[in-house]
């Protein structure tokens, strides 16, 4: 089994710049390669690929012992190999007829990421064993102090940095992590998300909505209205505007790690009490897309309303839930400890009428008189339209079980 550590690095002053140059480094290398590519495309029509600018790395390190060529070259490869990547991801949207998005320049700021590929090449991972204290050697920065948390175990592939905010942060990607089995509890449920609740399982029990975003919207608010103060674009920020820049970039992060925590901690509760959990699929990047403009037929250049802002409110709950993490952190909390995660078609869950319940199998959109309530049109039974959803999720999820025996 495949599992990535993140832990917290504490750097000295002098480690921090390193990372920092690091960083500018890499960033540069990233935006010289994509500009060779387009240049190349664009005065002989030739392609560039990466065997082809992975091979002049070696050439371009040696012009620049002081600049490139103080880094690991395996980690220079694969930044070349992530603009690899973005090329190969612009072409295929362009077969599947999607919107393209050619790869773009990345500023300093936005490039926050390097990969060393292989422990041991550039990188060691607890580099003094030794001592006490866990520390990663990385090359042209040192010895950095690690805040190991928890235990690291299977064999580290991967080593990667990563920078949010002042912080900064590695993760190691280990291979042959052994799994944790949980002892059978016997239990069954299904789940049913949502944003008044954040979810709601077929026991009837609803786990509330924390909505961090909300919660911080008007410090986060104030400090977004002061950076605005600023010049959008400028060539050099005065120290005022960076201090505003890192202060709404300080929200976001905390509301983030409030929003993992959440997320982590729901999950391993619902994993340590069922054996088996059935949740709706959900594809929320569908779900959170604007509604399209409805030209007015009378009226040239004109639009009828279209719900734009009641979607757009809809949309931010949404996000704020963050379903999508959520479900990626239960399926691997289950598969780390021998659970069965089950995921069914999301439609019309919270409108049948759930016959294991007492009711009576009927499906209309009328069943749903509110968000909160259900009653059905056809028997009369009654219910919380958020508990019949996940009953109706549990039993998809058992019909789904019979049809696989």
């Amino acid at each position: 089994m495949i599992r990535a550590y993140r832990f917290l690095l504490r750097p000295t002053a002098g480690q921090v710049v390193a990372l920092g140059a690091m960083l500018r480094d890499h960033c540069s290398l990233y935006n010289a390669a994509l500009e060779h590519r387009r240049t190349a495309y664009r005065r002989a029509g030739v392609t560039i690929r990466y065997g082809e600018q992975s091979g002049e790395l070696r050439a371009i390190r040696a012009d620049d012992r002081g600049g490139q060529g103080r880094w690991s070259f395996s980690s220079q490869q694969a930044t070349l190999r992530r603009l690899d990547k973005a090329f190969a991801a612009f072409f295929r949207r362009i077969k599947a007829g999607q919107t393209p998005g050619y790869p773009r320049f990345k500023g300093v700021g936005h490039f926050d990421t390097v990969v060393f590929p292989r422990d041991g090449d550039g990188c060691r991972w607890d580099s003094t064993p030794h001592t006490a204290q866990t520390r990663v050697r990385l090359q042209g920065v040192g010895h950095v102090r690690v805040h190991q948390h928890r235990p690291v175990r299977g064999r580290v592939k991967t080593i990667s940095v990563k920078r949010e905010g002042k912080r900064w942060y590695l993760v190691l990607a280990c291979d042959d992590v052994p799994a944790e089995p949980l002892v059978p509890t016997g239990a069954v449920v299904g789940v049913d998300m949502g944003t008044t609740h954040f979810l709601t399982t077929s026991g009837g029990v609803h786990v509330a909505n924390p909505k961090f975003l909300d919660t911080a919207a008007d410090e986060l608010a104030e400090a977004q209205r002061h950076l605005a103060t600023f010049p959008e674009r400028t060539r050099r920020r005065t120290k005022a505007h960076r201090a505003a820049a890192r202060k709404v970039a300080k929200l976001h992060a905390k509301i983030r790690r409030q929003r993992i925590d959440f997320h982590h901690k729901t999950a391993r509760a619902l994993v340590r009490d069922h054996d088996v959990i059935a949740h709706e699929r959900l594809n929320t990047a569908g779900m959170t897309r604007a509604p399209m403009p409805k030209p007015d037929p009378e009226n040239d250049g004109a639009f009828l309303p279209n719900g734009a802002a009641a979607k757009a409110g809809l949309n931010r709950n949404i996000l704020d839930a963050g379903w999508g993490q959520f479900l990626r952190v239960l399926a691997d909390k289950a598969e780390s400890a021998g659970r069965l995660v089950i995921p069914v078609d999301p439609r019309n869950t919270s409108r049948t009428c759930p016959p294991s319940a007492g009711g009576c199998g009927h499906i209309s959109a009328d069943n749903r008189i509110t968000q909160a309530k259900f009653q059905c049109t056809a028997c009369g039974f009654t219910a919380n339209a958020d508990h019949v959803g996940a009953t109706n999720v549990l039993n998809r999820a058992g019909l789904a079980l019979c049809d696989v025996a």
